[in-house]
């Protein structure tokens, strides 16, 4: 059924109501509408049982400067990470293609792109689009709506998340309140298209792990989970107020459905130098969490292609080791 775009976000507001009370069920005023999932059985994508229990995967992140000086075209992103990196799966960032979340010929030149690669869209990163834990409501239905674009474009590429920011201002409660009330709205718009609304530590107090482990549970849906970032735990900056990276990834892991391994730099020996990857995958290995970890190198003096480079061949070891 074609829908309005007023009618179909009101409809998408009022059944995601319904998945949030947990009573969902194919009503007969729901009769002529496109039928909701439960978000229990949103996918996240993970490996068979009987392969391996992790998988690597490539954040465009990793190529953001060959990107900003248009080195690369990121219709080439797919091609990237198969030919150079040998990686099958990818992870967007919608700057990346920032006009062309609505546009189907473009969406569908990226799928192609990725068959033709035997290559699988995970996730879009998504920036930019307003703080999902505004002090208003209005504020936060607008930022919801916003990022509306981008679920719809995640579920045409076959994405399992879009991973959003848990931003917000006030006093610790009052920033997981508003925060909470935004991620709910925004998950349930994402349930009824069966993806995930995953969330990144990513600054501010969304870079403590026992502030954002307790937003994610205030939410309480499934289809509302993490992402773990190794290397996103400054909570200030200025002030020198950073967050213990390894208490943070352990208390976000049990809600974990991405994970993202950050890397700076290595020694000749081919360890981080800034992070303890075996110690930070033992972490994983003690949670549920099957699936990629997608490699987002940020590092300065090797160039993009040889810090993700360098960053795969670690977390190989690292995969053997557990």
């Amino acid at each position: 059924m074609q829908l309005q775009q007023t009618g179909r976000r009101e409809f998408l507001m009022a059944a995601g109501a319904v998945v949030a009370a947990g009573t969902l069920q194919s009503g007969s005023a729901m009769a002529s509408q496109p039928a909701i999932q439960d978000p229990a059985e949103v996918p996240t994508e993970v490996p068979a049982d009987d392969g391996p229990r992790f998988r690597v995967s490539l954040a465009e992140w990793s190529l953001h400067k060959k990107l900003q000086k248009k080195e690369m075209d990121h219709l080439d992103f797919a091609k990237m990470a198969r030919l150079e990196f040998d990686i099958d799966g990818v992870e967007y960032v919608n700057s990346f293609f920032k006009d062309k979340a609505q546009d189907a010929k473009y969406l569908a030149d990226m799928n192609k792109r990725c068959s033709d690669f035997g290559v699988k869209s995970l996730l879009i990163m998504v920036d930019g689009e307003g703080a999902l834990g505004d002090k208003s409501r209005d504020g936060r239905m607008k930022t919801v709506e916003n990022h509306h674009r981008w679920a719809d474009a995640a579920k045409e590429l076959g994405c399992h998340s879009i991973r959003v920011n848990a931003q917000s201002e006030g006093e610790y409660e009052e920033q997981q309140k508003l925060a909470a009330d935004g991620l709910t709205l925004l998950a349930q718009y994402c349930a009824a298209l069966r993806l995930n609304v995953i969330v990144e530590n990513h600054g501010g107090l969304s870079s403590n792990g026992a502030w954002l482990a307790g937003t994610i549970q205030q939410v309480g849906m499934e289809n509302c989970g993490t992402l773990p970032d190794f290397g996103n735990f400054w909570i200030n900056q200025e002030n020198n107020e950073e967050y213990d990276r390894y208490q943070g990834i352990a208390e976000l892991m049990p809600f974990a459905k991405a994970v993202s391994a950050k890397s700076y730099d290595f020694d000749e020996e081919g360890n981080e130098t800034t992070l303890d990857f075996p110690r930070i995958m033992k972490i994983l290995a003690e949670s549920a969490y099957r699936g990629f970890v997608g490699i987002e190198y940020e590092g300065g003096r090797l160039d993009e292609v040889a810090g993700i480079h360098a960053t795969k061949r670690l977390l190989d070891r690292c995969f053997k080791e557990l």
